[in-house]
């Protein structure tokens, strides 16, 4: 089984799910997202922003590969590239951090620890250009928002709780400290022989 775990770029953009290629839930503010939607250029408006982060700040993304099927993915950038999360109770993220976006799992190869594995990737991407930490903003309560990660899955890749809300709390997780995991790329990837199936539906991790 092969397995293999990519940048994300405008090439393999396509990778994504499709509901994922059209959101721009985080990429846009509330307005500035709810008019590319209505006027159906959302697409396209991912695509320019991936297009531009890559030329300014460079590689914000990544794909996990499951003989090469796209099995998983997440997105990330510096704050100032992400409107939305202004919108947050417990913004700002702090400066020297980058926003964990998004991250998501194919049902049939959740609970593998590629959720982990693809935050371990990114923050060893991060140590390698300077930034301390990942941050997210988790999502608690009966219904989670599509577009935000549940405080409760942050908590288990490793993140812990820098400032408190009810609804939705700011995780953080210091990069350097994924470099003592090891094995757990070998480990993740080893336990999906065996089997895994793929479903269409998608949940985070």
């Amino acid at each position: 089984m092969g397995r293999r775990i990519a940048p994300l770029t405008l090439d393999n953009l396509a990778d994504l799910p499709t509901t994922c290629r059209s959101c721009v839930f985080w990429e846009l503010d509330p307005v500035s997202a709810k008019a590319a939607v209505e006027a159906g250029k959302a697409e396209s408006e991912k695509e320019s922003w991936i297009s531009a982060v890559l030329l300014e700040w460079g590689s914000c993304g990544r794909i996990v590969y499951v003989d090469e099927i796209p099995v998983g993915y997440v997105l990330y950038a510096p704050p100032a590239y992400v409107p939305r999360s202004l919108a947050f109770p417990t913004s700002p993220v702090s400066p020297d951090a980058v926003q964990l976006m998004i991250s998501r799992v194919l049902p049939g190869y959740q609970r593998q620890g590629l959720g982990r594995v693809l935050v371990q990737t990114v923050a060893k991407d991060l140590v390698g250009r300077g930034f301390k930490a990942i941050e997210a903003f988790g999502a608690v309560g009966r219904e989670i928002p599509s577009c935000v990660l549940p405080a409760e899955h942050l908590l288990a890749v490793g993140f812990k709780t820098v400032r408190p809300h009810h609804r939705y709390p700011r995780l953080r997780l210091e990069a350097r400290t994924t470099l003592s995991w090891k094995g757990d790329v070998e480990v993740a990837l080893e336990r999906l022989l065996g089997g895994a199936r793929k479903e269409p539906a998608l949940r985070p991790f």
